[in-house]
């Protein structure tokens, strides 16, 4: 197996150890990420009905020069937590999807934050 498929393959490994344990509710949704070299996708999601309240990308016209580095990171995270306040959403359960907590997740749950959603 070469290098990057291994990666992959830990990746989901985590992802499937996280989601065992975290769930989204109707009164605490789950916002989860995915971010590939070129897009960054930001969900909040309610698992017990199956709906996505809210949700940001990069494949969005105008959010389409937004970059999947540091910054851009910032940019969705500031834009998914406006579009949260404007659905009454103040509190979630963050999914970082298996994905190391630092650089382009960390920015974006700190970008959240500083919106007034509470983790």
């Amino acid at each position: 197996m070469d290098r990057i498929k291994q990666k992959q393959a830990k990746r989901l490994q985590r992802k499937g150890h996280v989601r065992k344990k975290i769930s989204g509710t109707a009164e605490r949704p789950r916002l989860t990420v995915f971010k590939s070299n070129k897009n960054l996708s930001v969900q909040v999601i309610d698992d017990i009905k199956g709906h996505t309240l809210v949700s940001a990308s990069t494949l969005e016209k105008d959010l389409s020069a937004t970059k999947t580095n540091v910054e851009g990171g910032a940019i969705m995270g500031k834009i998914i937590g406006e579009r949260m306040k404007a659905a009454n959403i103040t509190t979630i359960v963050f999914d970082r999807n298996g994905y190391m907590y630092h650089g382009v997740i960390k920015a974006l749950a700190d970008a959240a934050r500083e919106e007034g959603i509470q983790f």
